[in-house]
C-alpha cells in the first residue's frame, strides 16, 4: 500500500518551505497562476456572479472526473462516461415524462442506468479480459447510440422537480456547485476511509501483488467501475438540469475532460495515485481557463490551443515537482494531512490578496464608452455559421461596436456557459444562434433577470425572453428544397436523404419541411434517410455505404451543403447526370458547385446578412430603440439559371 512520503530539508527558510509547498502542489499553484493572470487580464473576472458562474461550470466535468479517478487511481481508465451522463439523463426524462413515472422512480432508473453500464464496463474487464481502453470505448457508442435510440433524436424536456438542480439556493449559491461539493466529499471519504478505496490504491500501484496479498481483484473493479458509472449518472442529471432537457448529444467529449483533470490534480495514469481534492483543482483549472478566455474575447479557434498548451504545462510541472524530490500522493498519514492543511491556508491567503489587489486595480475602470455585444454560434466547424461570423464582425465594426465571438461547438452545456460568462461581464446584448432552442433557455432567463437583451439568429430560444429573432424559415426552405428536386425528377423517382445533426432543430425543421413539400409529388420514394452530422465527410461515408444498397437512386437531399459536397464526391461521374443533389444553406463552395453543374440546387438563407441584422437589432435593443419581434430573411433556391445575380 502506498503512503504519503514528501522529503524536506531541515533548517529550511520561510520562503523556502512556501516555495516547497508550492513545488509540492503543481496543480493549485497551476490554479493560482491562473487566476492572478486572469484577475489582472479582465476587470470583469474577479466578480462574485463570474466566480459562482466558474464553479457552476466545474461542476459537471468535477462530478465526472470524481468517478474517473476511482478509475485511474486503480490504473484503469473510462472513456464511456460522457455517454453514460447522457444516456442516464435521457432515461430520467423519458420515463418520468413519456411514461408518467413518479420522478423519484426515474431519478433510481437513471441511476440504476448510470451503475449497470458501470458493471457491465468491469464485467468486461474483469472476467472478459477486455483492455480498459477497448471495454469502455465500445460502452461510450453503445451509451450514446441507446441515447439517441430512446430520445429518437430529440432533446426531451426534464421534469420541473428535477430542473431545479439547475438553480440557486437562497438566490445566490447555485445548487449545481453544492452537489459537486457533496460529491467530492463521498469521493474523500470513498478513498481514504474505506476498504475499497484502499483496495483501489493497491490494486494500482501493483495488482498480482494486490491479488497474492488476498484481494478480490475482480469484484473489486466491478464495484470501481460500477462507482464510475454511478457519479456518470449524477453528472447526467446536473448537466440536463442546468439546460432543462435531456440532450441525446449532451457531454460529448466530457470524458476527455475528466481525465484532464483528474491528470492534471496529481493523479497517474498508471495508477496507485490521486486524490479528490487534486481532481476538483484540476476541474477548476479548466473552468477557469475556458471563462477566463472568453472574458479576454480570446479567438474561438485559439480557445482550444490554449487549453491545450496550459493543461501539458500543469502536468509538466508535476513531473517537475517529482524530479525534485517530493512523490506522489496516495493516502494520507498524519503528518502528511497537517502539510496538505497547511497548503491550503496559505492558497487561502494568496487568493485572498490576489482579491485585494485585483479589486483595487480594476476599481472603476470597467466603464467603457463602446457598446460590448456577445455573440455565441453553435459551431465555427461549418462555413455558414462562419459566414454568419463574418457578416456580424463587419457590421459590428461599421457602427463601431465591440464584438465578441465564441463557439459552442455544437454542445448546449458549453454554450450555456459562455452566456452565462456574457452575462456576469455586464454586456450590453447578447447574441445566441441556439445549439438546442429548449437548453438554451435557462440561461437566456439569466440574462432576461439582468436587463441585457437577447437576439436569437437562425434559431430561436424556447421559454425565455428575446428582444428579436432573425431567422430564415427552415420549415420553408425545406418544402422548397422537396419542389426543387421533384420537379427536376419529373415528379418520380428514388431518394435519400442525409440528415443533419441529430437533435438540432435546423435538422428538425429542415426535414420536416421537405417532409410535407414531398406530399404533393406522391411518385417520390424516399428509399433510406441517414445522419451525416452536417459534416462534409460523413456525408461522404455515408452517401458511399448508401449506394451499395441503392445503386439505382436518382436524387438526394442533403440538409446541408457540407453533406451535399461530401454526396458528391461519393456520387463521382453520377452527380448533375443521372443523379439530382439539393443542398441547403447557400455556402460560397456550394454556390460553386451549382455553377459547375454537379450540385442541382441550394436552398440560400444568406448567412452574412442574418448576421448584419442581428448586430442592428441587438444595438437597437441595448439602446431601448424598438425592434421588431421577428425579422424574416428570405430564403431562395439557387440553380444553375440564377446562381450568377445571387450576391450571398
Amino acid at each position: 500500500m502506498a503512503t504519503d512520503t514528501l522529503k524536506s530539508t531541515t533548517g529550511a527558510s520561510g520562503a523556502s518551505a512556501v516555495r516547497r509547498l508550492l513545488l509540492d502542489n503543481g496543480a493549485l499553484t497551476a490554479l493560482i497562476v491562473l487566476v492572478v493572470a486572469m484577475s489582472a487580464l479582465s476587470g470583469d473576472f474577479l466578480t462574485t456572479d463570474n466566480l459562482l458562474n466558474i464553479g457552476v461550470q466545474a461542476a459537471v466535468t468535477a462530478i465526472l472526473a470524481f468517478g474517473v479517478t476511482f478509475v485511474i487511481v486503480s490504473a484503469g481508465i473510462d472513456l464511456s462516461v460522457g455517454s453514460v451522463a447522457a444516456l442516464s439523463a435521457t432515461v430520467l426524462a423519458w420515463t418520468a415524462t413519456s411514461h408518467g413515472l413518479p420522478v423519484v422512480v426515474a431519478v433510481l432508473l437513471a441511476v440504476a442506468t448510470g451503475i449497470a453500464c458501470g458493471l457491465v464496463n468491469g464485467f468486461l474487464i474483469s472476467y472478459g479480459k477486455l483492455p480498459p481502453f477497448i471495454a469502455t470505448l465500445a460502452m461510450l457508442s453503445v451509451g450514446r447510440g441507446l441515447s439517441l435510440v430512446i430520445s429518437q433524436g430529440s432533446p426531451i424536456p426534464f421534469p420541473d422537480s428535477v430542473s431545479h438542480l439547475g438553480d440557486t439556493l437562497g438566490g445566490w449559491l447555485p445548487v449545481p456547485v453544492l452537489v459537486m461539493i457533496v460529491m467530492g466529499l463521498i469521493t474523500a471519504l470513498i478513498l481514504g476511509r474505506t476498504y475499497i478505496g484502499r483496495s483501489m490504491y493497491a490494486i494500482g500501484g501493483n495488482e498480482e501483488a494486490a491479488r497474492l496479498s488476498g484481494l478480490r481483484v475482480k469484484k473489486q473493479k466491478l464495484a470501481i467501475y460500477a462507482l464510475s458509472g454511478l457519479f456518470a449518472a449524477a453528472a447526467g442529471i446536473v448537466l440536463a438540469s442546468r439546460l432543462s432537457s435531456a440532450q441525446p448529444q449532451a457531454a460529448q467529449g466530457y470524458e476527455l475532460d475528466a481525465i484532464a483533470a483528474v491528470v492534471i490534480g496529481g493523479a497517474s495514469l498508471a495508477g496507485g495515485t490521486g486524490k479528490a481534492s487534486g481532481t476538483l483543482i484540476g476541474a477548476l483549472i479548466l473552468a477557469v481557463l475556458r471563462n477566463g478566455l472568453n472574458l479576454l474575447s480570446v479567438s474561438a479557434f485559439w480557445q482550444q490551443v490554449v487549453i491545450g498548451v496550459v493543461i501539458a504545462l500543469a502536468v509538466l510541472l508535476d513531473t517537475l515537482r517529482r524530479k525534485a524530490g517530493a512523490t506522489p500522493v496516495a493516502g494520507a498519514s498524519s503528518g502528511g494531512k497537517g502539510k496538505q492543511a497547511m497548503t491550503y491556508v496559505i492558497a487561502a491567503v494568496v487568493a485572498a490578496a490576489v482579491v485585494g489587489a485585483m479589486s483595487f486595480l480594476h476599481n472603476g475602470s470597467s466603464a467603457s464608452p463602446t457598446q460590448k455585444m456577445g455573440l455565441s454560434l453553435s459551431t465555427l466547424n461549418n462555413p455558414f455559421f462562419v459566414q454568419i461570423k463574418t457578416g456580424a464582425q463587419e457590421e459590428a465594426k461599421k457602427l463601431g461596436a465591440d464584438l465578441t465571438v465564441t463557439d459552442a461547438q455544437n454542445d448546449a452545456s458549453q454554450q450555456a456557459n459562455q452566456l452565462q460568462n456574457f452575462t456576469s461581464s455586464g454586456v450590453g446584448s447578447i447574441i445566441v444562434n441556439p445549439v438546442d432552442s429548449d437548453a438554451a433557455g435557462p440561461a437566456v432567463r439569466s440574462a432576461n433577470k439582468a436587463d441585457i437583451p437577447v437576439v436569437g439568429v437562425d434559431r430561436g430560444v424556447n421559454k425565455a425572453d428575446t428582444a428579436a429573432l432573425v431567422a430564415s424559415d427552415n420549415v420553408a426552405g425545406g418544402r422548397l428544397g422537396a419542389k426543387a428536386l421533384a420537379e427536376k425528377l419529373g415528379g418520380k423517382g428514388r431518394i435519400v436523404i442525409l440528415q443533419g445533426l441529430a437533435g438540432t432543430s435546423a435538422s428538425r425543421e429542415r426535414g420536416a419541411g421537405f417532409a410535407e413539400g414531398l406530399k404533393a409529388y406522391p411518385g417520390i420514394k424516399v428509399v433510406a434517410r441517414q445522419p451525416a452530422d452536417f459534416d462534409r465527410t460523413k456525408g461522404l461515408d455515408v452517401m458511399t455505404n448508401l449506394l451499395q444498397a441503392h445503386p439505382d437512386v436518382q436524387g438526394v437531399f442533403a440538409e446541408n451543403d457540407e453533406m451535399a459536397l461530401g454526396a458528391i464526391k461519393a456520387l463521382g461521374a453520377k452527380a448533375g447526370k443521372s443523379v439530382s443533389v439539393v443542398g441547403f444553406d447557400g455556402t460560397p463552395d456550394g454556390l460553386t458547385a451549382v455553377k459547375s453543374g454537379t450540385l442541382y440546387a441550394s436552398v440560400a438563407q444568406q448567412p452574412k446578412e442574418l448576421g448584419r441584422i442581428a448586430v442592428q437589432n441587438a444595438l437597437r435593443a441595448a439602446e431601448g430603440k424598438k425592434v421588431e419581434k421577428t425579422v424574416k430573411v428570405p430564403v431562395k433556391v439557387i440553380t444553375a439559371k440564377n446562381v450568377a445575380t445571387f450576391g450571398g
